[in-house]
């Protein structure tokens, strides 16, 4: 069979701008982007090197015209890797949808296990859609108990702790008629684990900076100018509270402690300064060293500090919140800034469709109207955002505690990864890893039903993986926000929190050297 795009590159070249700009989807991108830094003010920092995509080339314009030009017929590329009549049994864990999920994520999600069925009625699947803050646990207690499963689908930062340990089999692209030019470099980084890789990415996505227009214009802000610089956020934060406080905040920040939300939303900035966890922003990491307490680094730190404490112009609740928080911070007009994914819009309106007292219904009705996104603010080295995702991983024999059917597993993977399933699975906060994806017909749909969508795709550029050690998760889900809470919560100065989390970093990974 055929694969199309090793004849036709999807970057293969920029479009005409002005050509593209008058449709209406390229008129409603560059009015959600237009007042920002543009992409090839920072193109010369090396913007696009951790992910392999280049903004210019990846923008609103080109994404909305690749929408819609090659069409895929999912069955017939199942069957040429895992022929209709093979039988046998499989497990698969997940994070899916849950009770607060767009009801269109329950229903693709519900259409992917019938798709699988229907195409290899012979094959046995039990499913388990475990919550997203148990999965992780399950799976490491399985997996040391041989339990886990065939294969797992799991956010990009866990896979390369179980690959460290053997728990994972190694994967070879060609066994599914993949190829690396299918993918970004950033993504195919994530599963890779001593050169080899141990899983196929599944989805990649980018969040953007979101503001209400209404609120910068009643705080005497242009709403057609958002901050363009991480300064300019706590600028207009600190006008928006003066002006309109002490109800209304400006920026909402998350600084939880154990909760994956505070890094994907600290990152950005300690990066956008020049400061890492490890080195993983640099070109060509080591992640043998840390840049959390480097001057650049404590400088991020200090501006958090600086909304926090000296401008009081963020939630005291920031210490405990979550994006679940903000969303209805956001909803009720007591936060006018936060950073998510193109879900959140998706997300507000079907919580507008909830509300029945006239006043809050008339609130919340304004700041979905007023609701705007754009890239996330630069900082004086780059701009930045982390480069998310998932992906797909078969477990050894040993951690599943007998053969696992191969042949099973990879009909999973192979349909997990499809541009199809790759496109639907994530449809309203995420993007398909194969990048043959954004060429389908789906990924037109995608953009015409969902509003912004375009904006956060065009972060991609920017993205930065999280550092591909096993100790990631200890290190962004413990070790940043126990520093953020030490600043914020005045228990340590500044440069003391960043000196201490750059301590636990080296003692950490100091073990695993050893």
């Amino acid at each position: 069979m055929s694969d199309p795009i090793r004849h036709q590159p999807i970057l293969s070249s920029s479009l005409d701008r002005r050509r593209l700009i008058g449709t209406a989807a390229g008129a409603a991108a560059a009015l959600a982007i237009g007042t920002s830094v543009a992409p090839s003010a920072l193109a010369q920092d090396g913007q696009g090197g951790q992910t392999g995509i280049d903004p210019a080339t990846w923008n609103p314009e080109t994404i909305t015209a690749m929408a819609g030009t090659e069409t895929v017929d999912t069955t017939a590329e199942m069957h040429a890797l895992v022929p209709a009549e093979t039988a046998g049994e499989l497990s698969w864990w997940v994070a899916g949808p849950n009770q607060a999920s767009p009801p269109i994520a329950t229903q693709l999600f519900d259409e992917y296990q019938t798709a699988f069925r229907t195409t290899w009625p012979g094959i046995t699947l039990d499913i388990q859609n475990v919550d997203y803050n148990e999965l992780l646990d399950k799976t490491r207690v399985a997996a040391a108990g041989g339990a886990a499963p065939s294969v797992a689908k799991f956010p990009i930062l866990w896979g390369v702790e179980f690959a460290a340990r053997g728990l994972l089999q190694e994967v070879k692209l060609e066994d599914y008629s993949l190829t690396p030019d299918m993918f970004w470099p950033g993504a195919l980084k994530s599963v890779t684990w001593e050169g080899k890789y141990y899983g196929i990415p599944t989805n990649n996505e980018t969040m953007a900076f979101i503001y209400n227009r209404d609120i910068f214009q009643r705080a005497g802000l242009n709403p057609d100018m958002p901050p363009q610089t991480w300064e300019e956020v706590r600028q207009a934060s600190k006008t928006i509270t003066d002006s309109l406080g002490p109800r209304v905040k400006g920026y909402g920040m998350v600084a939880k402690q154990n909760a994956g939300n505070t890094p994907f939303r600290f990152m950005p900035l300690l990066w956008a300064y020049g400061g890492s966890a490890l080195d993983e922003a640099d070109p060509a990491p080591t992640y043998a060293t840390t840049k959390i307490n480097t001057p650049e680094g404590v400088q991020a730190l200090q501006l958090m500090y600086d909304m926090y404490v000296t401008d009081r112009s963020v939630p005291t609740s920031a210490l405990t919140n979550t994006q679940v928080e903000n969303q209805d911070l956001f909803l009720t007009e007591q936060i006018a800034m936060m950073i998510s994914h193109p879900s959140e819009y998706v997300a507000l309106q079907s919580k507008l469709a909830t509300l029945t007292n006239p006043e809050e219904l008339e609130r919340a009705q304004r700041v979905v109207d007023n609701m705007t996104y754009t890239l996330i603010p630069a900082g004086p080295v780059r701009r930045a955002v982390v480069f998310g995702g998932s992906n797909a991983h078969v477990f050894t024999d040993a951690a599943h505690g007998g053969t696992v059917d191969l042949n099973a597993a990879k009909a999973m993977m192979g349909l997990l990864t499809s541009p199809e399933w790759s496109l639907k699975n994530n449809w309203t906060d995420s993007n398909p890893s194969n990048l043959r994806g954004f060429r389908t017909p789906w990924m037109k749909e995608r953009l015409e039903s969902i509003k912004f969508l375009e904006v956060t795709t065009s972060m991609l550029p920017y993205g930065i993986p999280f550092p591909v050690v096993p100790e990631s998760t200890e290190i962004m889900n413990s070790i940043i926000p126990d520093m953020l809470q030490n600043a914020l919560s005045e228990a340590m100065s500044v440069q003391e929190a960043a000196d201490d989390a750059a301590q636990k970093i080296t003692d950490l990974i100091s073990q695993r050297a050893g």
